[in-house]
Parts: C-alpha cells; sequence; structure tokens
C-alpha cells in the first residue's frame, strides 16, 4: 500500500516521534507504514486520516 505519511508529517515539521505521540503508537511503527513495510489497521487508519483532516483515501492508495 502507498501512501503519503511522510510528506504530510514533513509538511508540518513533525519528527516521527512526534506523530507517534499524536496517534498513541511507537515511532517504529510510524516508520514502518511510511516505508510500506506496515500497513495500518483501519482504526489507525482512520485516526490518522482525522488527524490530518484528509480522508483516508488521500493519505492510503493501493499499490
Amino acid at each position: 500500500m502507498n501512501n503519503r505519511l511522510k510528506v504530510l508529517r514533513a509538511e508540518r515539521d513533525w519528527t516521527q516521534a512526534d506523530l507517534a505521540a499524536a496517534l498513541r503508537v511507537s515511532r517504529q511503527t510510524i516508520n514502518a507504514v511510511e516505508k510500506g513495510k506496515f500497513d495500518p489497521s483501519l482504526p489507525l487508519a482512520f485516526k490518522i486520516a482525522r488527524l490530518f483532516e484528509l480522508k483516508i483515501e488521500e493519505i492510503f492508495s493501493e499499490d
């Protein structure tokens, strides 16, 4: 799954740790999602979308 998470995070000058804290996950989880090594659960995808005030489809897309 492709995602724009790294770009969205960078636009806000957030570190992976900042984003992880906001979402209550580990920095390693954020790193894995950004690199496409881990697809987030649906609840986590919703939390990410709400945080960035976007639709899930605007952040995540199929390969």
